[in-house]
């Protein structure tokens, strides 16, 4: 909680005159029982119109002054509370937009969603509370008792009692309750994370008619929940009527007592009301403090899982060569760095990455190449896998080649391509963009030399133009222009009425499967990239319009490094070098002919495909 008070720094004059202004609204108010009693005393036993008057009046200014502290004092509170609550969120979703993909995954979106919207919330109220009643609460609470002392200090006694136990109640039930918001708080994730996933696979759900065993999950979580707030809240509501019975008994007390000294003498009636009103002041404060302390238990909760998401380090640091190495250890995810001897112990012979690449270039050959991509005997092992995802790849792509990928489902062709941009960190060897290490590269620099269409096309709500120019701010009327022609989507943008300012729904939701994925690959080549990555992002196009993309790729004038992730072997045929991919490892790599003729894997999926394409074509 503490690492998180730096966001009310910018509010200092709000978080020192919001209290100051709710501690003079308590001196007004630990004034009234002492003008109450003289008025009782004096106008009311004296039968004094004129005192009654007067004190009366004194009461009405001291509630109007009283009032305005109020109004003053909730006023900055808010201002403060709220003001920290957007510096939070706007830091937590810097920060979280800083995480790596490995981050995220690991942490879980649903829970990321949480913390960005319920977590915080409950944190503003907590700040705005304990800004308005932290010190108020405390401050009536001993200030009644003290006045109390100097009317009476016998009665008095009673409250020296009555305190104590109160805080006992009070500061118990706190101690119990805040590991129990916590849980709660992690049972909202779950549910959070099962509405999300419903939401998300709504169409899959209702296809395979999965309605009810869906509503049963979710109203098993929902429920565990449910039971889990009426759980802590019943031990919270326990707050209210334990300290009213333990303040009612000390009334009594102090009725009795009170009542025994009135008759003697040694008190007023009116130093009774004061006594009373004191001891209801009392009565007042604590509970308020209660559910104040309450509301802080939940915002600590909050705070703690907050916290714990900005201590998160993105994976993505820039190292230091001598700091550069592989992890490995891959089961259960725990990775240990190793030193970049290990990488020279692997003993990578030039003659061998010459054959892999055509004779082009050598491993590590530094120089003004715009566009190399060099595989280092790169692995990747996702947190918590057992076995690596990719393993052992060595491979030198050269300035304009087209490099392509294929293999089964689960061979690991995105997560070879995601090592690229840096999406995630390689367990071991290197990929060098430019001859340079991507972990030595600044992130930023690194990835606006890429342009990458994900396997999964996303697009943004807006227009269309306001989605191709995510790939290039700057880009001219004409680089869109080109964009769509080569992307072949100029047929469909132009027979919309308003051309590329057309409306683009969340997600892309009102255009096909097609449309989209040439959408995502005209907003890649708006910004001309060095190096250009199709992640599998050409199955929504039929063949004639896939052969048509990959003709106006090769047109281009830029000539990047492509690296085309296919299920099809039309789609990759014409590249430079292509590789097969089986459970993470490259088990072939040449051109097509050469693989049709010594890759049995290669050959099938060919063959499989040229007889489907045969058959569609007939």
């Amino acid at each position: 909680m503490k690492k998180l008070l730096i966001y009310l720094r910018d509010y200092k004059k709000e978080c020192i005159l919001g209290p100051l202004f709710k501690l003079l609204e308590s001196l007004f108010d630990l004034t009234v029982p002492l003008v109450t009693a003289a008025m009782i005393d004096r106008g009311i036993g004296g039968r004094d119109g004129g005192q009654i008057l007067r004190y009366g009046g004194l009461l009405i200014l001291l509630a109007i002054i009283g009032l305005a502290c109020s109004v003053v004092a909730q006023y900055y509170a808010a201002k403060a509370a709220v003001g920290f609550a957007a510096k939070l969120r706007h830091a937590l979703f810097s920060h979280i937009e800083s995480l790596s993909f490995g981050d995220i995954d690991q942490i879980g979106t649903s829970t990321l969603i949480t913390r960005m919207t319920s977590d915080i919330n409950q944190m503003q109220s907590g700040v705005n509370m304990a800004l308005r009643l932290f010190l108020r609460s405390p401050f009536i609470v001993f200030g009644a008792m003290i006045m109390a002392f100097f009317i009476d200090v016998k009665a008095a006694l009673i409250f020296t009692v009555a305190i104590p136990g109160l805080a006992l109640v009070v500061f118990g039930i706190m101690g119990i309750s805040m590991p129990l918001y916590r849980k709660t708080q992690g049972l909202l994730d779950q549910v959070l994370s099962t509405t999300r996933e419903n939401l998300t696979g709504v169409r899959v759900i209702r296809a395979f008619h999965r309605e009810r065993e869906e509503e049963q999950e979710y109203r098993e979580e929902n429920n565990m929940l449910a039971r889990a707030q009426l759980f802590v809240g019943r031990i919270s509501a326990l707050t209210n009527p334990v300290t009213y019975v333990m303040v009612n008994g000390a009334l009594v007390a102090l009725l009795w007592t009170s009542g025994l000294r009135i008759q003697v003498g040694s008190l007023t009636q009116g130093q009774t009301i004061a006594l009373i009103n004191y001891l209801s002041q009392i009565l007042v404060e604590l509970i308020k403090l209660a559910n104040t302390i309450v509301l802080t238990n939940k915002s600590l909760a909050c705070a703690g899982r907050i916290q714990g998401i900005l201590e998160v380090n993105p994976a993505f640091s820039i190292q230091m060569p001598g700091e550069l190495g592989g992890m490995s250890d891959c089961a259960d995810g725990n990775f240990e760095r190793k030193g970049k001897e290990d990488l020279e112990e692997k003993e990578i012979s030039l003659q061998d990455e010459e054959e892999h690449s055509g004779g082009k270039g050598s491993i590590g050959e530094a120089g003004n190449l715009r566009g190399q991509a060099i595989f280092e005997d790169a692995a990747l092992c996702y947190a918590g896998a057992k076995e690596p995802s990719v393993e052992g790849v060595r491979l030198v792509a050269e300035p304009g080649q087209t490099i392509g990928i294929i293999g089964g489902t689960g061979s690991g062709k995105s997560s070879l391509v995601h090592l690229i941009p840096r999406f995630y960190d390689v367990s071991q060897g290197r990929v060098l963009v430019d001859g340079v290490d991507v972990r030595q590269q600044d992130l930023h620099a690194l990835r606006q030399k890429i342009g990458i269409v994900m396997q999964k096309a996303v697009l943004f709500r807006g227009t269309i133009r306001e989605n191709l120019l995510w790939g290039n701010e700057d880009a001219t009327e004409e680089d869109l222009r080109e964009a769509l022609e080569i992307s072949q989507s100029m047929e469909f943008v132009e027979k919309k009425e308003k051309g590329m300012e057309s409306h683009v729904a969340q997600g892309g939701r009102n255009l096909s499967g097609g449309q989209r994925q040439r959408l995502t690959i005209a907003r890649a080549l708006v910004r001309k990239p060095e190096i250009l990555i199709f992640d599998d992002s050409t199955s929504a196009l039929d063949y004639a319009t896939d052969a048509k993309l990959r003709a106006g790729l090769r047109k281009l004038d830029y000539h990047p490094t492509i690296f085309m992730v296919s299920q099809r072997t039309s789609s990759i045929r014409h590249a430079d070098q292509i590789l097969v991919l089986e459970d993470g490892k490259v088990i072939a790599m040449g051109r097509h002919e050469e693989l049709v003729e010594k890759c049995q894997v290669y050959r099938e999926i060919h063959e499989f495909q040229f007889q489907k394409e045969g058959k569609e074509g007939a």
